[in-house]
């Protein structure tokens, strides 16, 4: 898939300090300025976060026309061969570029650790310098230097974030032997196992580091969305997770569309849409996917890894430094009804031949900019690919870097298996991997969504400086005894207002793209003051709105109405390898439900095999997205030795509504076969009744059915 090599200008580091910026008001904070302040472990590292700003990317970027900008945008440095842990001519080392986040008075630091043996191994753009069998080098050479870097009392106050090597684990899944993409080198890695060895041992090294929060590459929803990709997936990532000592303890969390175009949201149309019969999911471009975009396939990846063992706290980061997919050609509605291919090409915001294609894309656009905790379970929109470094050349390069000549980067090329046999759809005239590509950097800008001032919107404008409106008419929608429901009117802006965050006292607690948000994990009877600002695509924002303040529902009161849940079953055999049911949750009382208090448990028992599950949603009117689930264990109970959770992220359900339908299902990590016909909580309806033996539990207390 995409190459992600880096080539840096070096600039000194008084210059450096004196010009970068910070990572924007949603992510400034003042941090210590000695080493003895160590920085304090945190759940998510990009809250209150001011992030290093890379001064030889930027020093490109404001050289462009727009480029100005986001020039002090903060992105990943990428250590993509031996050489770039030194320095290389015309790039800062490892150890200049964190002394230069010093400098700016940074607490977040962003690097890629990519230098795998037999890297990416069906993409030759992005092939690396350590051969298939190099893993003692790999560690010796490439990892340990990298270790003892980090690991200096001197960055000790930084909060480093690691991306684990892109493009090599999916690539053991999808390419390494069976199908259309499938290569030899991809089976040599599979056979040799130095993919889950060398990313295990990065783990682990690197996570004994207390300051370093790793996350590991996921791919993206056109690729690992289908089920025969994305359960595989997640085993794979336990294993390489649990190989050469680390444990999932040095799992931070899981980057999805590293350095790839994937829209963040498509908005024009859903999943579950029909047309004249036919679902979305069988026209030719979502190709029986389940998800349609990054933002719902991370939140859906997370669920599942959380059920394979990955502690139920990671977080997702999303690149969204070339999804905006924005200009003149942006869709604003669904396409016409003719038929289901029209109505998905003629409104998908994604505007690539083929989700396969992955190099230079032609009318791709800089996406969100790194925002911290956008949506639940999302660590931060990151820019994890720089825009305007060249993902491949696009005719053969003569250079001593490992890079070759990739097809996939060529124009005039009629594809292959991985890309349906379609044009690649790449900008042409591009260089080596990396390397600044000009061209592609001020299509970016101008495609840029949310637009960047001087594009899109105005063409040719000045910087941009005005702020938002001050949001008006907070209030609280709803309240438990540990959440807050907000809603408030929409602010104005000379160009547009891409957010709000939401704040609790002095602290940001959150993001929001809509006028509401739902505040959690708070104390009962307690007042907490709130209030609201806006921001715009430029960074600007608004002053804050009045405050409100709200106090939680006393401790033991459910003040949540009443609640049943129905289940009907969707599993024709009882005895396969699979547990598949439908529940709907239904409020039958005269007030609204705040759905994040509320919990679901499906009891079974797993007989023999393995003891770990994986989990998948195919389908909810919620929508997948906004569920969470998780096997846990429950004793030895009568069958129900074990349970599945479903949790609610946000979200409220009015008196006398139904969620709809939600089609779940689970299987053992080793895919051996249950025996259904005893679990507590299986039935045999294939219409939805009402389950009694089907927990409800809000606010941690049983509410409906009968528990085992």
């Amino acid at each position: 898939m995409s190459t992600r090599g880096t080539i840096k200008n070096r600039l000194s580091r008084r210059l450096a300090a004196a010009s970068a910026l910070a990572m924007g008001a949603a992510l400034a904070v003042a941090v210590p300025t000695t080493a003895d302040a160590a920085a304090a472990r945190v759940d998510n590292p990009y809250v209150g976060a001011k992030a290093y700003v890379n001064p030889d990317w930027s020093a490109k970027a404001a050289a462009e026309p727009g480029g100005s900008a986001i020039a002090n945008t903060p992105a990943f440095v990428w250590m993509d061969r031996i050489a770039a842990i030194g320095g290389t001519p015309g790039a800062m080392s490892l150890r200049e570029h964190l002394d230069t986040a010093l400098d700016q008075g940074a607490n977040l630091f962003q690097v890629v650790i990519y230098d795998l043996p037999g890297r990416d191994c069906a993409a030759l753009a992005s092939n690396g310098e350590l051969g298939p069998t190099e893993l003692n080098r790999y560690k010796s050479d490439y990892i340990d230097p990298i270790s003892e870097i980090l690991a200096d009392p001197a960055y000790a106050n930084l909060r480093i974030v690691t991306i684990i090597e892109p493009d090599s684990l999916p690539n053991i899944v999808t390419n390494a032997g069976g199908t259309a993409g499938s290569t030899d080198a991809c089976a040599t890695m599979k056979a040799n196992g130095n993919y889950e060895k060398g990313i295990g041992y990065a783990l682990h090294t690197l996570g004994a580091i207390p300051n370093v929060y790793n996350y590991v590459d996921a791919a993206h929803h056109g690729w690992l969305g289908w089920d025969s990709n994305m359960v595989p997936a997640g085993v794979e990532f336990k294993k390489a997770a649990t190989s050469e000592g680390a444990t999932v303890n040095d799992v931070s969390g899981f980057i999805v569309n590293t350095a790839n175009y994937s829209a963040l949201k498509e908005p024009n149309f859903k999943v579950t849409d029909s047309v004249n019969g036919t679902t979305v999911r069988q026209s030719k471009w979502v190709d029986w996917n389940y998800y349609v975009d990054e933002l719902s396939f991370a939140q859906a990846l997370r669920t599942q890894l959380v059920g394979q063992g990955f502690n139920s706290n990671i977080g997702m980061l999303i690149d969204t430094a070339r999804n905006g997919w924005g200009g003149a050609d942006r869709p604003t509605s669904a396409g016409p009804l003719t038929s289901v291919d029209d109505y998905v090409n003629g409104g998908r915001v994604d505007r690539r031949i083929h989700a396969g294609n992955w190099c230079n894309q032609s009318g791709a656009g800089i996406g969100e900019r790194p925002t911290s905790a956008p949506e639940p379970g999302i660590d931060a929109y990151v820019w994890a690919k720089p825009p305007g470094e060249s993902d491949g050349n696009s005719a053969p390069v003569d250079n001593d870097e490992g890079k070759g000549f990739d097809r996939m980067c060529d124009p005039t090329y009629e594809g292959n298996g991985r890309n349906g046999n379609s044009k690649t759809g790449a900008l042409p005239n591009s260089p080596l991997a990396g390397h600044w590509f000009s061209a592609q950097f001020q299509e970016l800008v101008r495609n840029a969504y949310p637009p960047i001032d001087g594009s899109g919107e105005n063409p040719g404008g000045g910087t941009d400086t005005q702020a938002p409106t001050a949001p008006t008419g907070l209030t609280s929608t709803a309240k438990t005894s540990s959440s807050v429901s907000l809603s408030w009117s929409a602010s104005s802006d000379n160009k547009a207002v891409t957010g709000y965050d939401v704040y609790r006292g002095s602290t940001k607690v959150g993001s929001a793209t809509t006028t509401s948000y739902t505040d959690t994990g708070l104390s009962a009877s307690t007042a907490y003051s709130y209030t609201v600002k806006a921001k715009d695509a430029a960074g600007n924002v608004s002053a804050a709105s009045s405050a409100l303040s709200v106090t939680t529902s006393a401790g033991g009161g459910t003040g949540t109405g009443a609640l049943k849940v129905q289940y009907k079953n969707n599993d024709s055999s009882a005895t396969d390898n699979q547990i598949r049911f439908g529940l709907q949750l239904v409020n039958t009382g005269s007030t609204a439900v705040d759905l994040s208090t509320v919990k679901l448990r499906y009891w079974f028992t797993p007989e023999s095999g393995s003891s770990t599950f994986g989990t998948s949603c195919d389908y909810a009117v919620l929508g997948c997205g906004k569920l969470s689930l998780a096997v846990k264990t429950n004793g030895s109970a009568a069958g129900a030795s074990h349970y599945l959770e479903v949790s609610f992220g946000s979200g409220t359900l009015a008196a006398g509504a139904s969620t709809g339908e939600m089609q779940l299902r689970l299987n053992k990590s080793d895919w051996s076969n249950f025996n259904e016909a005893d679990d507590y909580s299986h039935g045999t309806g294939t219409s939805f009744a009402d389950a009694s033996k089907v927990g409800v539990y809000t606010a941690g207390a049983l509410s409906w059915g009968t528990a085992p």
